[in-house]
Formats: structure tokens, C-alpha cells, sequence
């Protein structure tokens, strides 16, 4: 069994800070929220830079090549809707620790970033979704074998994809929670990876309230066979179900000290 692999969420665009730093190319906020990222556990770092219209390449480019030096050449998650700037740092990504993570396709008007995966021998996140919410499992697994066929028919190795079942918010969704758990089992005995969006879960709940159902949810989520989320690593209690649970799945050996390991 693979360790839970833990792309860290912190550097996105809709933080003011973060937001502010990408447009004036100030490279000390990324490379705090990087560092902090890193140290807190995270295997991969997830760089959003939203939309990005104007500047998306030299920007996406900056990004890259600024925290891979910092940090020697740790592995990163490409965001953005900006298939040009997409382009622009996977051409200069460095992948000696680790392929780059293209998030995100979708099994509609963006599966085409299936190409850009096999193309230039990164992992890719498929949303199993093509124009909305999917209605339950059943259509969530139709939308994740056309990606599967879609990879396989550009030789792509299905271990390189992260189907995302589309998680959903608690406050407001309470009752679509099943069908996600179900999805993510059922893709998981298919033989495939999944991941997902942790804090879409808790999104709208009071803040001291968060870090209890993202640990309760990914716990339960790894118990379906969930291999890999987009999550803060620096919610200590999140980070600890995540390793305990990895203990408990024999992913990880255990020893009395591993909560700091």
C-alpha cells in the first residue's frame, strides 16, 4: 500500500495575500505559505493562479521555477484554467522529486488536458463531472471511465490519474455525502487512485468546527480507499487522522514517535 499523498491548498489565488504577491511578483508570502506547507507534511505543493488572462505564462512560469529553486525541485500541482499558462509551467517544470499534477481536467470541455498530461509526462486530476454536480455514483463512475479510456487511448498509465469525485459541501449537501464515499470505493476497486477537495466539506461552517469534519470525513473517506487529497497540512488535527490512518491501513509502519515522522 502507497503512503496517503497530501497536496497542500495554501497557495491559491482567492487568498488576498497570495493574490496580492502573484500580481506584484513578490516572492516572500509564496515562499512562507510554501515553506510552511512543506514542513507541515505536505508531499505536494498545489500552485493556483486562477484565471490568470492577461499574464498567465510569464506568471505560471515565475511560480514555478521561484518555489522549485527555493525548495530543491519539490513536486507541485499545476492550477489553472489558463490552458496557455498550463503549458508555460510544465515546459519548465523540473520533475527529478516528482511528475507535475495538472489540476484539473473533467470529463467535458476539459478533457483535452489529457494530451498536455501525456504530452509532457505529468499526473492529472479528473473531475468526474462534465457540466455541473454529477446526480450520484452511478454517473460519477460513467465520468471517470471516459477520462480512464480517454488516458489509455494517449498511453497514459492509469496509476499517473487522480479521479476527484467531486466532494461537496456538508452545509447544504448533507445528504450527497454517501454517494461521494461510494464513489470514491467503487473507483478505488476499479484499481485507481482518487482525490479530492477536503475543505469543500466544511465550506460555510463555523471555524472551530472545520477541522472536525474534514479529519471525520477523510477518515472515513480513506476507509473507502481514498489515496490522495488537496487539504491545508498545516491543520495539525487534520494531518494527524491522515497519518494515524495510514498506520491503522498498514500504509506506513508504526512506532511510537510517528505523529512527528
Amino acid at each position: 500500500m502507497e503512503k496517503f499523498l497530501v497536496i497542500g491548498e495554501r497557495i491559491h489565488c482567492i487568498s488576498p495575500v497570495i493574490r496580492k504577491a502573484l500580481a506584484e511578483r513578490n516572492p516572500e508570502p509564496i515562499l512562507k505559505r510554501a515553506k510552511e506547507q512543506i514542513d507541515a507534511g505536505a508531499d505536494y505543493v498545489d500552485v493556483n493562479i486562477g484565471p490568470a488572462a492577461k499574464d498567465g505564462e510569464e506568471l505560471m512560469t515565475w511560480a514555478v521555477q521561484l518555489i522549485q529553486k527555493e525548495f530543491d525541485n519539490v513536486p507541485l500541482a499545476l492550477d489553472t484554467i489558463n490552458r496557455a499558462a498550463m503549458v508555460a509551467g510544465l515546459k519548465v517544470y523540473n520533475k527529478s522529486r516528482g511528475k507535475a499534477i495538472i489540476n484539473s481536467a473533467d470529463a467535458g470541455p476539459r478533457i483535452d488536458l489529457f494530451d498536455l498530461a501525456a504530452e509532457h509526462d505529468a499526473m492529472i486530476i479528473g473531475l468526474c463531472a462534465k457540466e455541473g454536480i454529477p446526480r450520484d455514483t452511478e454517473e460519477r463512475i460513467a465520468y471517470c471511465t471516459e477520462m480512464l479510456e480517454k488516458a489509455m487511448g494517449l498511453g497514459m498509465d492509469p496509476s499517473d490519474i487522480l479521479f476527484d469525485p467531486l466532494f461537496l459541501v456538508i452545509k447544504g449537501m448533507q445528504e450527497k455525502q454517501s454517494d461521494v464515499l461510494d464513489a470514491i470505493r467503487q473507483i478505488t476497486e476499479m484499481g485507481l487512485k482518487t482525490t479530492g477537495g477536503l475543505s469543500n466539506v466544511s465550506n460555510g461552517a463555523p471555524k472551530h468546527v472545520r477541522p472536525i469534519l474534514d479529519s471525520a470525513f477523510a477518515a472515513m473517506a480513506m476507509q473507502c480507499g481514498l489515496s490522495s487529497a488537496i487539504i491545508n497540512p498545516c491543520d495539525k488535527e487534520l494531518m494527524d487522522t491522515i497519518k494515524s490512518c495510514d498506520v491503522i491501513k498498514n500504509n506506513i509502519l508504526y512506532a511510537d514517535s510517528y505523529l512527528d515522522l
